[in-house]
């Protein structure tokens, strides 16, 4: 790569201002991610193009040099939690991964040696879905995804100096990329299909992106520690560690789409065709001509469309998309044990709670509920904490062995 030149399309906010509009109750998009505030990020840049803050704040907090080396050499993390990468191609888990050990029947945990070697080589480290192995990321992962209204998965890349993990390519997720140690430059280029679907990758278009890789660049520049860079799915992009060993996070965003909602109503209807014996029934013999039929089922289908209740779907797989907040079984089981009118309990973090009918769901399961228990739900929605006798003690004890409630922080 030549040396960086100035970004050409990229917001570039070198500090804070007093009117940057972040609001004092402002969540952790605009105290730790933007400096333009929520809104104008919401309908300027969301989706549409990059945003580059500077010095967005420090994310030690978050992630660290000790954090790597932890994860890597003393969690006993298996793949697919971690994989690795050099000159734009993916090493095999055989090239760093061996068995466990006495005691452990498993042959894909990672070896620290192996992961060395090829760190020394010259090689990139991937730790995955951290939101799911490091507890400060876990717990700023939810909350911007509660926020966003989006699932979130957070990844590392570790690149030994003057190396470059992958080539040009798109994502099909919007990131956030947090500069954590060192520096690295990226350079980014227009989308060839903008705005790709999860089973669009950057291989379906290779030339188009190795096309526009070649050419002048959108934005090239280099991020430094406590830098930020948002960039929407389908921007072509490259990176490359400076003179020393440069850790980034990759803040994923996978956004529900349009689509994804066509795709949930289709279902819903061709779910409710399933139902219509006329539907069920087969066409005639000898058919050469369809097209009578063809308008019968449009019309069938477009009533069915018009009739779907899409909206219990989408809950539904949003549900489904994440998990709810950690649970600590024996922390749980004392909660039951001691359980008394003077408990303190509130709602599980990420549950995506919600009351439908006669029923709490969440992503646990569902829950019966009594009417005269509606309102003392009604009020355990609000993530506040709430003492046992004021909700009572029959349903508290229910929803704290379901997962659903857990102890109140004292």
């Amino acid at each position: 790569m030549a040396e960086p030149t100035e970004a050409a399309r990229c917001e570039d906010s070198s500090h804070r201002t007093e009117d940057s509009g972040v609001e004092p109750d402002a969540g952790v998009l605009e105290t730790r991610l933007i400096d333009i505030g929520r809104e104008k990020f919401a309908s300027e840049i969301w989706g549409r193009e990059p945003l580059l803050t500077r010095r967005a704040g420090t994310f030690t907090d978050l992630f660290s040099v000790e954090a790597v080396d932890e994860l890597i050499s003393r969690r006993g993390l298996r793949t697919p939690f971690l994989r690795v990468a050099k000159d734009g191609t993916t090493l095999p888990d055989s090239s760093f991964t061996s068995p466990g050990g006495v005691g452990a029947t498993i042959s894909d945990q990672l070896d620290d040696t192996m992961l060395w070697r090829n760190f020394a080589d010259g090689a990139t480290l991937v730790l995955q879905a951290l939101h799911r192995t490091w507890e400060p990321i876990s717990q700023f992962g939810t909350a911007l995804s509660d926020e966003l209204g989006h699932p979130v998965q957070v990844n590392a890349y570790i690149t030994p100096p003057r190396n470059q993990g992958f080539s040009h390519h798109y994502d099909v997720h919007d990131v956030f990329v947090v500069q954590i140690e060192g520096t690295k430059r990226w350079v980014i280029h227009e989308p060839v299909h903008p705005a790709p679907l999860r089973n669009q990758p950057w291989t379906d278009h290779r030339a188009a992106v190795a096309r526009a890789a070649a050419e002048p660049a959108c934005i090239d520049t280099v991020l430094e520690p406590g830098d930020c860079l948002y960039l929407p799915r389908g921007w072509i992009h490259a990176a490359e560690a400076r003179g020393e060993i440069s850790i980034h996070l990759t803040v994923g965003i996978h956004t529900w789409t349009r689509h994804a909602l066509a795709e949930h109503l289709t279902r819903a209807a061709l779910t409710a065709l399933g139902d219509d014996p006329e539907m069920r029934g087969a066409l005639p013999m000898g058919i050469d001509d369809p097209d009578d039929e063809i308008t019968a089922v449009r019309e069938h289908l477009i009533a069915a469309l018009d009739e779907a209740d899409v909206t219990s779907l989408f809950h539904r797989a949003r549900r489904e998309q994440a998990r709810p907040a950690p649970l600590g079984p024996l922390a749980q089981f004392a909660a039951v044990h001691d359980l008394g009118p003077d408990t303190t309990v509130k709602l599980r973090s990420a549950l995506y709670a919600c009351l439908e009918g006669s029923h709490l769901v969440t992503r646990v399961g569902r829950v019966a509920v009594a009417d005269d228990e509606l309102p003392s739900v009604t009020r355990l929605l609000d993530g506040e904490s709430h003492s046992t006798k004021s909700l009572g003690i029959d349903l508290v004890e229910r929803l704290l062995r379901a997962g659903i409630l857990v102890p109140a922080e004292p």
